[in-house]
């Protein structure tokens, strides 16, 4: 652990300095990618040969490697050194990146960004981690605020860059670009980096670790299942089933493991236990909106990339200028009240998209894009710091990465979810013009209808608890 006063040496300062660089361009490239296809999904499908409708593996193989991998990053870190695995995740997202870029057919593209997610998993908590162990405690807030700034410029710039990228050049290019940014970042990792000394390493739970990455994995292929890989219904059953059992055999594994991934005494904190379950089942309804906006936009509007990027600007706006406004609101009006109002607004906002047509005035979407944004930012923040307050020094790393965990799987199962919903109503409706707009309006209602549900969550918080949260700005640091 870094000393408890600052240090006064002008290079250990420039030092540090290049330090929260390094993890805030690490922190930026995890969160440009997780953002930047959405755009260039129908070009994608144009140039491999498949629907545009049936693309989301390409976003759930990366958000679900993500939430595999989250848990075991802290232990790598300590077992191998946190120098070494963050050169080793920046190297692999090079290499996934530059694999996606080369891939001729939906499956190898789908094969690459498993390798980019496993890369992409280990940026943010290591690069956190190496900010705890060396800046000191009084500094920490100051430097983990630094870093988040460019986690919120990623998905503000991701869609319109990656809509400009495939109009300009190709899509390969939203891929490309990491490249010279990884050797970059691996070069001014292994500079400027500093080594920590050896921790005490615990065992790792590999056991645990395996029924819970198969229990995430086999639910979330399940989903996918459904539209993206043609399994058919008695397959996805057999999933869904052996999913569900793994994750209850990592319970009970848990429950007598001294030292498992993750504790069944944390849920032992009610604030947690209803945050984990709120961000789950929120984000599966809220989390497809990035990956249907733009489709829609393309697929039944006319909408250029570029354009359909372009339109979800007012999204990330109006997501980071409600920031401010979250906190007052809860230490106001309590975290049960803020919740459950505020998502049934974010159902209401969703369900506004049944709506959607070609003949709808731009001022008009324009601001239902943007009061999307407010609400789904403000959901976020409230969610994340709700599950994070209660928690103690002894149980607040183990917590934050249960939440991370959850954050991704959810975005990842949300977006399966909301991809075989459509594949359904296509099937329904058919896939002409009109038929497709069709689908796209019952998909939103539908996944509106999973958001407003979550409420009832929320609604079991107590009406007197309105603190604001204490781990505020860490929550903001992992917001996804």
């Amino acid at each position: 652990m870094a000393a408890s006063s600052p240090p006064t040496d002008p290079r250990q300062e420039q030092s540090l300095r290049v330090l929260l660089w390094l993890v805030a361009v690490g922190f930026f490239m995890q969160t440009l990618d997780a953002t930047i296809v959405n755009t260039a999904l129908p070009a994608m499908a144009r140039s491999l040969g498949e629907s545009p409708l049936r693309m989301q593996s390409v976003i759930v193989a990366y958000s679900l490697t993500m939430a595999m991998l989250i848990p075991a990053s802290g232990w790598m870190a300590d077992r191998f050194g946190t120098r070494r695995v963050y050169v080793g995740a920046i190297v692999l997202f090079a290499i996934g990146s530059l694999l996606c870029a080369l891939s001729p057919s939906l499956s190898v593209l789908v094969a690459a960004r498993v390798v980019q997610g496993a890369g992409g998993a280990l940026l943010l908590p290591v690069g956190r981690l190496v900010v705890l162990k060396t800046f000191p405690r009084e500094r920490f807030l100051q430097a983990m605020s630094f870093v988040a700034i460019p986690g919120l410029i990623g998905p503000l710039i991701g869609p319109t860059l990656g809509g400009w990228l495939v109009e300009v050049a190709s899509w390969h290019w939203i891929f490309l670009i990491n490249l010279p940014v990884g050797v970059v970042g691996a070069l001014a990792t292994l500079r400027h980096m500093p080594t920590p000394p050896p921790a005490a390493v615990a065992r790792f739970d590999a056991a645990g670790y395996l029924l819970l990455a198969f229990g995430m994995v086999a639910i979330s292929l399940a989903l996918d299942g459904l539209s993206g890989l043609g399994l058919r219904q008695a397959s996805v059953l057999v999933l869904m089933i052996f999913g569900l059992a793994s994750l209850t055999a990592y319970w009970l594994h848990a429950l007598r493991r001294p030292d498992p991934l993750f504790s069944p005494q944390l849920f032992r904190v009610g604030s947690l236990r209803i945050g984990l379950l709120g961000n789950l089942f929120s984000r599966l309804g809220s989390s497809c909106m990035p990956f249907l906006i733009p489709l829609l936009l393309q697929v039944t509007m006319g909408y250029s990339p570029a354009q359909a990027g372009m339109m979800m600007l007012p999204v990330a706006i109006a997501s980071m200028s409600m920031k401010r406004m979250t906190t007052p609101l809860i230490t106001r009006h309590g975290y049960r009240r803020v919740l459950v109002v505020n998502t049934g607004l974010v159902g209401l906002t969703m369900m506004s998209f049944v709506f959607a047509s070609p003949g709808q005035p731009l001022a008009l979407r324009i601001l239902q894009l943007a009061v999307f944004g407010a609400v789904n930012s403000m959901q976020f923040t409230a969610m994340n710091t709700l599950t994070l307050k209660d928690l103690g020094p002894d149980t607040a790393s183990s917590g934050n990465s249960l939440l991370s965990m959850v954050q991704m799987l959810a975005m990842g199962m949300g977006v399966a979810a909301a991809g075989a919903v459509l594949a359904a109503f296509t099937d329904v409706f058919g896939s002409g013009g009109a038929q497709t707009l069709d689908a796209f309006r019952a998909t939103f209602g539908c996944m509106a209808l999973i958001t407003m549900a979550s409420a009832g969550i929320f609604w079991q918080l107590d009406a007197r608890d309105s603190r604001a949260a204490a781990a505020h700005g860490e929550a903001e640091a992992g917001e996804a």
